[in-house]
């Protein structure tokens, strides 16, 4: 990892993955709720860290809203976050192999899967369901607002432990409606340790999706978005109606051997070319 540093900013040079970096593509592509357009790049949070990232030139700036303190800690958390330790440009170069997965990735180009906070992945995927994306947002950073912590003038996400006395009522109030019992179970789950984030990593693909399942309200769907998004399970596959759409049109024999182990990866270049450019 290579980074150089000023006050409260790290700035990535032209190292892996950076000329091939889309901040838009990537934050605005429905894998991340806490992310805004701001100035010329985006503002929001990396984890606990309220941030401002932008491109400049080739490099990657990221500005932190509160003092940093430890830049190789910071550096190396955003670092992993954004996925620069991934080499893309191999990726892209193994699903280019097949021309439909190559089509995809051209116009998709520049899309990361970022690796984000399990529990605020869960929560917020679980609020994701039969919803649109500016509701999700809404809900939330009602939810930062209440029961978050206050981190450079803004609120970041709540912590498991913030949440431990708050009530189906409570989070009726947020305007959560069904998915209010969904989260209150996730999270007296993860604080009984029924559910453990660290036991999810250790495990299979197959067998850490049943075991996020066994959470009220998360179906094959919202296990899949947050083992992708946030247990670098990349074999994961997220489907709804819209990507069994597009995999019916683009690979009506089957995805193709190329995609293999990074099926994740190929989803997000799959789901963003079939937006535009697929039959509705």
């Amino acid at each position: 990892m290579i980074y150089k540093k000023c006050k409260n900013t790290v700035v990535f040079p032209e190292v892996t993955s950076t000329d091939l970096y889309d901040l838009e593509k990537t934050f605005n592509c429905g894998q991340c709720f806490r992310w805004d357009n701001y100035e010329q790049g985006f503002r929001g949070f990396a984890g606990e860290y309220s941030c401002y990232i932008y491109k400049e030139n080739n490099n990657i700036v990221v500005k932190s809203f509160t003092d940093i303190g430890d830049y190789e800690k910071f550096a190396k958390y955003i670092y992993h976050y954004l996925a620069l330790d991934m080499d893309y440009a191999n990726i892209k170069k193994k699903f280019s192999k097949d021309d439909t997965m190559k089509k995809a990735i051209c116009f998709a180009d520049g899309i990361h899967v970022l690796n984000q906070p399990f529990f605020e992945t869960l929560i917020t995927f679980i609020i994701s369901q039969n919803n649109n994306i500016p509701r999700i947002k809404k809900i939330v950073d009602a939810m930062a607002k209440t029961y978050g912590s206050n981190v450079g003038e803004m609120y970041a996400f709540p912590k498991v432990e913030q949440l431990k006395d708050i009530t189906i009522e409570e989070y009726n109030e947020l305007r959560m409606g069904f998915r209010s019992k969904y989260v209150f179970d996730a999270v007296n789950k993860i604080i009984s340790g029924e559910i453990s984030e660290d036991i999810i990593k250790s495990m299979s693909y197959e067998d850490a999706k049943k075991y996020l399942m066994k959470i009220k309200g998360v179906g094959p769907k919202v296990a899949d978005c947050v083992l992708l998004f946030s247990c670098e399970k990349y074999e994961s596959f997220p489907k709804d109606v819209w990507i069994n759409r597009a995999l019916e049109q683009m690979f009506p024999e089957g995805t193709p051997d190329c995609i293999k182990g990074l099926e994740g990866i190929a989803q997000q270049y799959i789901f963003h070319y079939a937006r535009f450019n697929l039959e509705k």
